[in-house]
């Protein structure tokens, strides 16, 4: 477990690099912003939050009933990560953020897809400011 990566993971890079050559100027938060988010775009009040299907319960439902092994942890577990993301979106939205949040599948293999979804709200924040 100590091997899997909280920060830097394939996803993550793959969307800051596409959003980086579409002209996007990101940065990865040096302050500890709540629930902390992958890129974060502070001129638009935009955070960015790359989910891995398994630790974020990407069809929850479904695939809860397929875990075999220490069940009650990991179902405890991811419930909670499920409860914390809602609760961070809460937080953002309260204070006039915006939130996106994409599945690590979606980012590899969708980059475009998720790339044209945060240009797409870009152009709505701007023509809101």
């Amino acid at each position: 477990m100590s091997k899997i990566r909280s920060k830097g993971t394939q996803p993550e890079k793959l969307l800051k690099k596409a959003l980086w050559h579409a002209g996007i100027r990101h940065k990865s938060p040096k302050k500890k912003l709540p629930g902390n988010p992958d890129i974060s775009l502070k001129k638009y009040k935009l955070v960015i939050f790359v989910d891995g299907a398994f630790w974020h319960g990407y069809d929850w439902e479904n695939r809860k009933n397929t875990i075999k092994s220490n069940r009650e942890f990991w179902i405890a577990k991811i419930e909670r990560n499920r409860e914390r993301d809602q609760e961070i979106n809460a937080f953002y939205r309260s204070k006039g953020w915006t939130v996106l949040r994409f599945w690590d599948f979606e980012v590899k293999g969708e980059l475009g897809v998720c790339l044209k979804n945060v240009i797409n709200r870009l152009k709505v924040l701007n023509q809101n400011q």
